[in-house]
């Protein structure tokens, strides 16, 4: 029995992919998020971090190691609640950048692209769901009957094409949210002056977002 993927089962998997990715969860949310205050750069940095997570558990999930996380609630409980701290610390941050450099400005420094998509792994990697929905989706469209090296390499190439349908989905989200927030920037008097006060917003959707991983409302 052949257990190559054939391109119909690979597009149906795209088409599907497509559909989940999109629908607003806390990656889009927080890409989006990043893309309004810092910038398209800053959300396409963002969609590369986040996505490295992504394929690093597409990977994870052909080794095996994504079964064994989900099988280990201790596990599965810490990584949430790493994520959820790593979140507060984002939110804290933003909160407290305009110290940095001892003054506040009414002009916003430029985010550190190494920074930034640094930030994006690891809220990625740190969100164990991830693996939960690598090992309740790909199993739906890999071939009867495959086994060992033949159903990591499908596990492999269903996790490439989940990357990739990500990718394009989450850099329109951040091009898109960046152009808005590049709008909303231009017109300075409808919000507040105080750097502080204009990141409230985004420090509370980071607060938002840990507070949805911590009481198990957060998806991949």
């Amino acid at each position: 029995m052949s257990t190559a993927l054939d391109p119909a089962q690979l597009l149906a998997f795209a088409a599907a992919s497509v559909v989940l990715v999109g629908m607003p969860g806390p990656n889009t949310i927080y890409i989006t998020t990043r893309s309004l205050a810092h910038g398209t750069r800053a959300g396409v940095v963002s969609v590369l971090g986040v996505e490295t997570g992504t394929a690093v558990y597409a990977a994870a999930t052909a080794l095996g190691l994504s079964a064994l996380i989900a099988a280990s609630p201790t596990a599965f409980t810490a990584i949430r609640y790493l994520g959820a701290a790593y979140l507060v610390h984002l939110a804290f941050r933003e909160l407290t950048r305009h110290r940095a450099s001892g003054r506040v400005t009414d002009r916003e420094a430029p985010a550190r692209l190494g920074r930034v998509y640094r930030d994006g792994l690891l809220m990625n990697l740190l969100n164990p769901k991830v693996a939960l929905f690598f090992l309740a989706f790909l199993p739906q469209f890999m071939t009867s009957g495959a086994t060992g090296a033949a159903a990591r390499a499908e596990v492999l190439a269903l996790g490439l094409v989940t990357v990739l349908v990500a990718l394009a989905v989450d850099l329109t989200y951040a091009v898109v949210a960046g152009a808005l927030g590049q709008r909303l920037r231009r017109r300075p008097r409808r919000s507040p002056r105080h750097p502080g006060l204009r990141r409230l917003p985004v420090a509370g959707v980071y607060l938002a977002i840990a507070a949805a991983a911590v009481t198990g409302g957060a998806t991949a």
